[in-house]
């Protein structure tokens, strides 16, 4: 059986996308050829500490950015 989520938990889904959504056109914005990847994620970071997040990647296991992303068309 498939557990239905509460509407108190699909609201807190709706923010949470809301929020990536945000993060996402922020950091859109900011791409254009010779950006460094560490000034998107600087900006990344900026934008979710902003929102009241914090960044999930930055410092699990040592690893030292708040995004994934690589400059072949790949963000994680």
């Amino acid at each position: 059986m498939i557990p239905l989520k509460t509407p108190a938990e699909l609201e807190l889904m709706r923010e949470a996308g809301r929020l990536v959504a945000g993060c996402l056109a922020e950091l859109c914005s900011r791409v254009s050829p010779g950006v460094r990847t560490i000034d998107l994620d600087r900006a990344a970071e900026r934008f979710i500490r902003r929102s009241g997040g914090k960044p999930a990647f930055k410092g699990y296991r040592g690893y030292p950015a708040s995004i994934c992303v690589s400059v072949n068309s790949q963000v994680v």
